[in-house]
């Protein structure tokens, strides 16, 4: 079992969930396997607290926080994955089995705990179990878990998927191969600090009429996707953050002054 240190930084966040029994089972999970913090993202069911399967979970259950958009919910993450199957997508991010997306988080934690002084956190999304985690929600990702199962039923109910991830991040196992470099140091900004960015840079392709209205949306989900494929550490996102700060400026001073 992980440390409670370690799996303090941990965030489960269900997004759009419509069943209170998948929550209270989640919830039931998590305290199975020492996690403490859940997060509703925008659920289905206006009485999703009346989740009756969450036996032994209740204060977590109590405690969860809820919030209206997936960007608040991962504000203070500096680490996010999401679950799916890949039956119907093609994602742009790093596929990891679940063994590897375990081993990724396990590393997270670890390096996360060994800073008490910083706040960063890990998160770990499971969509909706109507239709999984959305091309938008996916743009938040820094990578995706797959959890291998039979093609006649890809997908997992969301309590027991939420139980089997835990379990295998629980687990103390060797990687099954070399890790990647998603790891959260003192360095590694935050969802919300990235956001910023993108913030920036989607002002100055607006001013220079780099994408229509109707392709807007898209490009700002692929420029989430590349902020998270480059992981820049705090001083590259303040360099970027000044920079564009400064065309955003002269872009304005010579529209002024032409």
């Amino acid at each position: 079992m992980l440390t409670p240190a370690q799996s303090d930084r941990l965030d489960v966040i269900l997004v759009s969930p419509r069943n209170p029994l998948n929550i209270g089972a989640a919830a039931r999970a998590m305290a199975n396997f020492g996690f403490l913090h859940l997060s509703i993202v925008a659920p289905f069911a206006v009485n999703w607290m009346e989740a009756k399967s969450a036996v032994g979970a209740p204060d977590l259950l109590r405690d969860a926080r809820v919030y209206d958009t997936l960007a608040e919910a991962l504000a203070p993450c500096s680490l996010v994955l999401g679950t799916g199957s890949l039956d119907r997508r093609r994602p742009e991010q790093t596929i990891l089995s679940l063994p590897a997306g375990a081993a990724q988080i396990r590393q997270a934690l670890a390096s996360a705990a060994e800073s008490p002084a910083h706040s960063s956190r890990v998160a770990l999304l499971f969509g909706s179990e109507k239709h999984g985690l959305t091309t938008e929600d996916i743009s938040w990702c820094h990578a995706l878990i797959v959890i291998d199962t039979a093609d006649a039923q890809p997908s997992m109910n969301l309590g027991q998927a939420v139980a089997v991830c835990l379990y295998e991040i629980s687990r103390d196992v060797p990687a099954e191969s070399p890790l990647l470099n998603l790891k959260v140091a003192d360095d590694s900004p935050t969802s919300d600090q990235l956001e910023r960015l993108a913030g920036l840079i989607e002002e100055t392709m607006d001013l220079v009429n780099y994408s229509t209205r109707g392709v807007r949306a898209a490009n700002g989900e692929a420029l989430r996707v590349l902020l998270r494929r480059l992981m820049p550490n705090e001083a590259d996102l303040r360099r970027m953050m000044g920079l564009f700060r400064r065309i955003l400026w002269q872009l304005g001073r010579t529209k002024n002054n032409p």
